[in-house]
């Protein structure tokens, strides 16, 4: 598909079932999180993600062709990955899906301000920058209550982490040698920088199993397959057909999602100041897509 100046349907749709899945994964690594450590839980993540995505290009016959000055833009994304995986893993095991994925998806912020500075063609309109202000003033709002025994500094600072590590990866992607490869290679990149990081940390930290059952081992198939490979790619496809702050504002659907399902599936308490936040983002993504 050729490259799109501005955001239609089918992307819309795409980003839209996209968010879905990353709302409905936060639930899965709380859920996960209750027979791995999250470091731990992180590194085998990424060390399975690895195996899938070596096994998906070969069948599809893709070359891990590195051109010239490639690889230091590989290794750094790989380092970014590491960090945010840490973060977001850490602060899921330190609070609610709802706080942790309100803060972590203020994403499209950093990377809307990160394009306007270093990406041509990508600047931010007024009708942008007030967008931009409404979903910012949501999330602002999501945490002004510190009520709760799910109230967590520790893990509110982690999923401030964690949306800086993947706006860092996004404008890598953009802005570097690195659009230059597939997105099989830039996410292989990722994984394999990723996993033998991680689960050395895990491994001295101590942290590794904690009550395994079943329903652990599922989370951990589900994300390595549907998302930490096969999603990832699709996100980084999609990535290389529309604008970055664009693609990137979608994510603010993910809390939505994620405070829903957080509420149906694990009965987490959700108060107004969540539900006035999610009106506030909802409204910041259309003036950020308006044509």
């Amino acid at each position: 598909m050729e490259r799109k100046s501005s955001m239609d349907s089918f992307g819309a749709t795409a980003l839209i079932l996209f968010a879905l899945l990353l709302a409905f994964n936060q639930v899965v690594i709380k859920v996960s999180g209750g027979g791995f450590g999250p470091v731990f839980q992180a590194g085998l993540r990424s060390a399975g993600a690895v195996v899938v995505l070596l096994v998906w290009m070969r069948l599809k016959g893709v070359a891990l062709v590195m051109p010239r000055g490639v690889s230091r833009w590989g290794l750094l994304s790989g380092l970014a990955f590491t960090f945010e995986f840490i973060c977001l893993f850490t602060a899921l095991d330190f609070t609610s899906v709802s706080r942790a994925s309100v803060i972590f998806y203020s994403m499209p912020v950093w990377l809307a301000i990160a394009a306007h500075l270093f990406l041509p063609g990508e600047r931010l309109t007024p009708l942008r920058v007030v967008g931009l202000a409404l979903a910012m003033a949501g999330v602002i709002w999501a945490l002004s209550n510190r009520d709760g025994a799910d109230v967590s500094w520790q893990g509110d600072l982690a999923a401030l982490g964690a949306a800086l590590g993947w706006t860092s990866i996004a404008l890598m992607v953009r802005a570097t040698k690195l659009n230059t490869v597939k997105p099989e290679v830039q996410l292989l990149w990722q994984v394999a920088v990723s996993a033998p990081i991680l689960l050395l940390l895990a491994y001295a930290s101590g942290d590794l199993v904690r009550d395994l059952q079943m329903i652990h081992l599922a989370g951990l198939a589900f994300q390595i397959v549907c998302v930490a490979s096969l999603g990832f790619l699709f996100w980084f496809w999609l990535l290389t057909l529309y604008p970055a702050a664009s693609v990137a504002s979608f994510s603010f659907l993910s809390p939505v999602f994620s405070v829903i399902l957080g509420w149906v599936l694990l009965n987490e308490a959700v108060g107004l100041e969540i539900w006035g936040a999610l009106v506030l983002v909802a409204a910041g993504i259309y003036l950020i897509n308006r044509r």
